[in-house]
This record gives structure tokens, C-alpha cells and sequence, in this order.
């Protein structure tokens, strides 16, 4: 029998808190009325990214609209909200994003962040990043490190911005972290070992 990881997606119930793997790639959070609701937003490439996001959002009690961004790609969006407000306070300085500094992401966050931009390699594994928060991704690379997962960033001009994780030890570790592959995403969007 296999043993979960304390950090597993697993390993503990939803919570609000996990929400922040969307933040770790392109998603957004707002702030309302001095700091009383927050709204979280992302788009993402494929409808079983937002199907399965809908679907995580749910566990954790918040409820999430499917919609379409300008550009037609699928939009998930909750509504302002005051269980929300914690979770934005963390990751916004003022209105611009930023990695909190003790943020180390756990399996429920990491699977987040799969789910929202991740996408597997011939020798790796890409979490993407938020391409207008070029302030997040150092961070992001030291908030990895902490969860045992060294990553190396990709720039846009080989596909990113995202952070790399490879190496057979690197990847059964993130494996494990994320849990296993949702209902209707294709292997190469996940991360497996082999």
C-alpha cells in the first residue's frame, strides 16, 4: 500500500487556502470594497481545465462560474466574496500580485497549479506562470524549492514563462505531491512517472 506524503493533495481536506495554486500561475484575485470580498479569475488553454477547476473550487465551497475570456478561451470566476479576502490579502500589494513570503506550496495547491497551467515535457514538467506578474516567478522558484521541488524558470522565448521541474526524482516527487490525473485531462498535461 502506498503511503501518502503529509503535502499530498490527499493528505488533508479541501480548503480555501489551496486556491492559491490558480495564483501560482495566471490567475488573478481582486479586492472589493476595502478589503470585504475578493473574486479570483483565470483563463486557462482547455475546457477540462476549467471543468476540473469548477469542480475544485466546489470542494472548497466556493462556487465558480464557467464563462468566455475576450479571446473565447475558457474563463472560471467566482463571485466577490468574504471568504476570499484572506487569500487576495496574501497575494496582492495593493492591486499587483505578489508571492507571500512564507508561501510554500503544499500537494492541494501544487494540483491547483496543474490543473490551471501545467503541462508535461519529454524530460519534464512545466507549471506555468502569470506572464503579466514577472515579479512572481523568482519567488515561485524558491517557494518550489521548499517543497522539495528544485525548478528551473523558461522564458518566453522556449514556451514560458513557466518553472521546469525534471529528473526522475524531481518528477515522482511532484507526482506525488499533485495526485492523480483528473477525469477527462490527457496524459501530457499531467505529471506521471514512469
Amino acid at each position: 500500500m502506498d503511503q501518502l506524503s503529509f503535502y499530498s493533495a490527499e493528505a488533508r481536506q479541501p480548503d480555501v487556502a489551496d486556491l492559491a495554486g490558480m495564483l501560482c500561475g495566471p490567475g488573478q484575485a481582486v479586492g472589493f470594497g476595502r478589503g470585504t470580498a475578493a473574486r479570483l479569475s483565470v483563463v486557462v488553454d482547455a475546457e477540462w481545465r476549467a471543468r476540473s477547476l469548477v469542480v475544485a473550487c466546489a470542494e472548497r465551497g466556493v462556487e465558480a462560474e464557467l464563462g468566455r475570456s475576450e479571446e473565447g478561451r475558457p474563463l472560471i470566476r467566482t463571485a466577490f466574496r468574504a471568504d476570499l479576502t484572506g487569500l487576495a490579502a496574501r497575494w496582492l500589494r495593493g492591486a499587483v500580485k505578489s508571492v507571500p513570503p512564507d508561501f510554500v506550496p503544499d500537494g492541494a495547491a501544487l494540483r491547483l497549479w496543474a490543473l490551471t497551467a501545467g503541462s508535461a515535457e519529454p524530460t519534464g514538467y512545466r507549471l506555468g506562470l502569470d506572464p503579466h506578474a514577472p515579479d512572481t516567478h523568482a519567488p515561485l522558484v524558491t517557494a518550489l524549492r521548499g517543497c522539495g521541488l528544485p525548478a528551473k524558470p523558461v522564458g518566453p522565448r522556449a514556451g514560458g514563462p513557466a518553472l521546469r521541474v525534471t529528473g526522475r526524482r524531481g518528477l515522482a516527487r511532484l507526482a506525488e505531491l499533485v495526485g492523480p490525473m483528473p477525469d477527462g485531462a490527457i496524459e501530457r498535461t499531467w505529471p506521471l512517472v514512469s
